[in-house]
């Protein structure tokens, strides 16, 4: 821009041309001040600055149906944690062994019964009782060897259905007076009872 074209211009923009123009002056101590204030500040270290940058307030916009979707996944996942820990707070892993009737067929608000089971074995040397009712855990309900040659336990039994079998010396066999249960799937022979209970 040309002298004559600055004269043809407003005074006011004439004076801020003028001021443009003209060189500023710094003070030579000033660019030493300011670097020695840089060097001085303390530079924040990545863990602060991750820590600023994680809890940053964010505006996240969503559709209306990735919203749903997100919720119901959060929803999803406090169902499964919820379902690992039982009614009582303790997971599963705290919880007592508790025999599970497998096949009941009468009523949960009957009482259980105790059950004696006998097995004419004089030549044995252990047995035991295993079933639905103990998880077929040969160590969970050993017999105890009578006087006579038999081997008695007793078994608290829920009313209902129940599949088990002795284990004599390592050998499963079935009640010799006990109904045959069906056919496993597994060639085992079993046997049933029914436990019949009162209504408490």
């Amino acid at each position: 821009m040309t002298d004559d074209d600055l004269s043809a211009l407003d005074p006011n923009v004439q004076w801020i041309v003028s001021e443009a123009r003209r060189p500023v002056m710094v003070d030579p101590a000033a660019r030493e001040r300011l670097l020695s204030a840089v060097r001085a500040a303390r530079r924040p270290d990545r863990q602060t600055r991750f820590r600023a940058w994680l809890f940053e307030p964010r505006h996240i916009a969503l559709p209306p149906l990735a919203t749903l979707a997100a919720a119901a996944g959060l929803v999803g996942i406090g169902v499964i944690a919820g379902l690992a820990y039982n009614r009582d707070g303790r997971s599963p892993i705290e919880q007592d062994d508790i025999p599970v009737v497998v096949d009941s067929q009468l009523p949960d608000t009957q009482r259980s019964r105790v059950i004696k089971f006998v097995l004419v074995a004089p030549q044995a040397a252990h047995v035991a009782v295993v079933g639905d009712f103990n998880g077929w855990d040969i160590l969970a309900t050993p017999a105890k060897r009578q006087p006579d040659g038999t081997w008695t336990t007793f078994v608290s039994l829920p009313p209902g259905r129940h599949v088990y079998s002795f284990v004599v010396d390592d050998q499963f066999i079935r009640d010799p007076d006990a109904p045959r249960a069906p056919d496993d799937g597994f060639g085992q022979n079993n046997s049933v009872i029914v436990v019949g209970g009162a209504t408490s």
